[in-house]
């Protein structure tokens, strides 16, 4: 059993060097005319200035669409001093899908006849200026069909934020094969050619999850999909110890209200390092620990390259953080991921931006406001 914990150790550590060695060199970008940047906000929206300043300093040029029900005064503000820079359309409310779906439709019918990529950004990220030429390229060179980033999270403060971001960085540093990619809906981008092959509005109605339902409508059709390793995209995380539970389970109840047999696979992987660390602390000896220990330690070295190679310094800082638990308690880690994966399928409800949707097959089959 020494041996077999041995190699599932030293299994994990290649997979984050692996990642690290592949990570691009040069970061070749692309700037094509007809690129339109849709992203998707809530009534009660703020405007984000940082998110707004980071998005005029991107490198490569983009018409900005602000899909929004219609009673957003933060949009209707930014419209009005950005002039031609930001479109504005609006979905009115959602009756049998998510919001965010909901509103993502609307954009779709809301294109222009010379739009010719479509970047899909959430409005909780802190994109570097390199996001959309990025995203970009490997689209102009005729290299993939759907293109994504992955989200980093920044845990702000507190333990449990740490270690929900701990979760995150364990899969943000997953070794990324194109036959296993699932886009993220906060960083990415595709052709209108694909949006239209796929037709994307049809696909995505009645849904939930837009990245989940776009990344599942790709592999039936047999596209394909690539990540950018190097954005790793910084998305800042704090709140009440219930809401980071609830994030964590989100994630994953989206993945099994969609695809069961992806939430069995990936649930599976962690169940059997999860029960390794148990043999390891409770029969395995000192040996088995140190095995694991100096795997997590060789395993955050890395990683800690990795986000400094990819994030600004004040994000790197943040991130960072999430290392700690990795170091001191990396079976908490695994633990906590699996226990998040398991409630994941207790409930088909996912409460999402102040509603309770019931979700069956990926399916909106309810929906109801909560306070």
């Amino acid at each position: 059993m020494l041996w077999v914990w041995f190699l599932l150790q030293a299994l994990t550590v290649l997979g984050v060097v692996n990642y690290g060695r592949n990570l691009p060199k040069d970061r070749k970008e692309e700037a094509p005319d007809g690129v339109v940047l849709i992203l998707s906000v809530r009534d009660d929206w703020d405007g984000g200035d940082e998110l707004i300043a980071r998005l005029k300093a991107q490198s490569a040029p983009f018409r900005l669409l602000l899909a929004t029900s219609g009673a957003c005064p933060a949009a209707e503000a930014l419209r009005a001093r950005e002039g031609d820079w930001v479109q504005l359309v609006a979905a009115g409310m959602a009756q049998d899908e998510g919001r965010k779906v909901h509103k993502l439709r609307a954009a779709l019918r809301a294109l222009r006849a010379d739009d010719r990529y479509l970047v899909f950004i959430d409005a909780d990220i802190e994109p570097p200026t390199r996001l959309v030429g990025r995203l970009l390229f490997p689209l102009v060179r005729g290299k993939a069909d759907i293109v994504t980033g992955y989200r980093l999270l920044l845990p702000e403060s507190g333990a449990v934020a740490t270690l929900v971001g701990a979760v995150e960085l364990q899969l943000a540093t997953l070794p990324r094969f194109a036959s296993a990619t699932m886009p993220w809906g906060g960083a990415m981008a595709l052709t209108r050619a694909v949006a239209d092959r796929l037709d994307l509005g049809a696909a995505l109605a009645g849904r939930l999850s837009d990245d989940m339902t776009i990344g599942l409508a790709g592999w039936r059709a047999q596209l394909r999909l690539r990540p950018v390793r190097d954005l790793l995209v910084a998305s800042p995380l704090e709140g009440r110890i219930a809401d980071l539970l609830d994030f964590g389970v989100r994630q994953y109840r989206h993945i099994a209200t969609n695809s069961i047999g992806m939430w069995g696979l990936a649930t599976g992987v962690v169940a059997v390092q999860a029960a390794a660390w148990a043999w390891a602390l409770g029969w395995g000896g000192w040996i088995a620990v140190a095995i694991g220990y100096g795997a997590a330690w060789s395993r955050a070295l890395v990683r800690r390259s990795i986000i400094g190679a990819v994030l600004e310094p004040k994000q790197a800082v943040k991130a960072r953080r999430s290392l700690l638990w990795d170091m001191v308690a990396p079976f908490a880690v695994t633990w906590a991921h699996l226990a998040v994966q398991a409630m994941a399928v207790m409930s088909n409800h996912i409460r999402w931006g102040g509603w309770d949707y019931r979700v069956s097959r990926g399916r909106v089959t309810g929906m109801q406001r909560v306070p």
